[in-house]
């Protein structure tokens, strides 16, 4: 075992078989919650069960195929990091009025040309080494953290929908289930501290079966699923079709999924060896290229777009175990899993609160992780205002995003969401506030 005051795993080391497919397991009931996204579409579109289904089906073996490939570090392809994916919201609206358009081949069109300009934008990335010290790397850190409040906390409460009534016994269920992971990540000793999230998962929903009957019926209507069934696989002969008018919202979007898959990999990145002094950019444009390719294939199967999981990042730092290794054992898990609708089905049930518990316990993970690096260094004035205005109009998209609705179009392009925004800005106020040191240096070499 690796030294214990840095990790339980390292991120090349091999756990014991055991550990390794229970880790992987603990990483896969992650990855469930992101099963919502397909769904969603798919009600939104009024779709058959048979179609959902299928959507979930092809969703899960792209996630799968996607935490694979990100982990194996092959050349020039994939971070080498334990970096799962899943289906995230960041292509959900976009996916949505091309199917409201086009159709499913429309939407398959454009999540191969999303996935595409990702794999593009990956050498960009790698090249702007000088524009990201070590405070904005930071700083993005915290905000990929920050990036799953939202669904964290309304998980949290029970919501499914923003209307819906808040249950006291929900909060209850929540806050038990994030109190014992936090109890055993605190406290415990080895296999309970290692597995703190299982622990907490299945205690929580344990609770909920007792006290909510509904949680219990919906659990015995699994039964109505088949064990195994294949996926529809003459669906991948449907056609694929573009349409241009779609480009600029699309690019747009391709670009804040690279940079919050780039604040995912800077995070990896930062636990899984924090004896670097400085980013490695070589991983993290391999990882970059990696996700682009596992969204290209999401668009060949047709399935939801996938996304490298903040998540799933903040578990590994939590529990110390950072093996990539786990990313391998968990995307097969879920690829298998796509297979087994009764199994899927069943996980699918974990009750919202106790999800909400067990995305609230891997941010705040993140979120200290990148404040601790940004304030770890020497602040200045300078410094205060880089991340203070970037972070007063990166989060304000998220705080009045009717507000942004009515903005003018320009501005409605680049302030889309607190990650990407925010970065931006703290890229751009970094460049202009030292803009008479660079002079000075150019001064000198004259």
């Amino acid at each position: 075992m690796a030294d214990d005051k840095k990790y339980e795993y390292s991120v090349n080391e091999m756990p014991p078989i055991g550990h390794l497919v229970l880790s992987a397991f603990q990483h896969v009931l992650i990855m469930v919650v992101a099963i919502g996204i397909p769904i969603i579409f798919s009600g939104q579109l009024n779709e058959t069960p048979a179609f959902t289904a299928s959507l979930v089906t092809f969703s899960m073996l792209a996630s799968g195929i996607g935490s694979i490939i990100q982990a194996l570090r092959l050349p020039y392809l994939g971070s080498g990091y334990l970096c799962p994916n899943l289906c995230g919201p960041s292509y959900l609206s976009l996916s949505l009025s091309a199917a409201w358009i086009g159709g499913l081949p429309l939407m398959r069109g454009i999540t191969i040309v999303a996935g595409i300009i990702e794999m593009f934008l990956a050498p960009v990335i790698q090249k702007l080494k000088s524009v990201f010290p070590i405070y904005i790397v930071g700083l993005v850190v915290a905000l990929v953290g920050i990036s799953i409040i939202q669904i964290s906390v309304t998980s949290f409460f029970g919501l499914t929908l923003q209307g819906d009534a808040i249950r006291s016994i929900d909060i209850f269920i929540g806050a038990v289930s994030l109190l014992i992971m936090v109890f055993c990540n605190v406290w415990g000793k080895g296999f309970v501290k290692i597995y703190c999230l299982i622990i907490g998962i299945f205690s929580g929903w344990l609770l909920a079966l007792i006290l909510i009957p509904e949680y219990w019926q919906n659990l015995v209507s699994v039964k109505n699923s088949p064990l195994f069934a294949m996926p529809q696989f003459s669906t991948l002969l449907n056609p694929i079709t573009f349409h241009f008018n779609l480009m600029i919202p699309l690019i747009v979007i391709a670009i804040g999924s690279t940079l919050k898959t780039f604040g995912n990999l800077l995070a990896a990145q930062k636990m899984s060896e924090p004896e670097l002094n400085e980013v490695n950019f070589v991983p993290i444009r391999n990882g970059i290229v990696a996700d682009g390719l596992a969204t290209t294939i999401s668009g060949l199967l047709g399935s939801m777009a996938v996304d490298t999981s903040s998540s799933n990042i903040g578990l590994a730092g939590a529990t110390k175990v950072l093996s990539r290794w786990i990313s391998v054992v968990a995307g097969t898990i879920f690829i298998v899993l796509a297979f087994f609708p009764m199994l899927t089905n069943a996980l699918a049930h974990i009750p919202k609160p106790v999800l909400g518990a067990s995305l609230i316990f891997s941010g705040c993970f993140m979120i200290c992780a990148g404040l601790i690096q940004m304030l770890n260094e020497n602040w200045d004035q300078r410094k205060t205002f880089v991340v203070g205005i970037a972070l007063f109009f990166g989060l304000s998209t998220a705080f009045l995003p009717s507000l942004y609705a009515r903005a003018p179009k320009l501005i409605q392009t680049f302030f889309t969401d607190p990650l990407p925004t925010t970065t931006i800005l703290a890229v751009i106020l970094n460049q202009v506030f030292n803009l008479d040191i660079l002079y000075k240096k150019l001064r000198k070499r004259d």
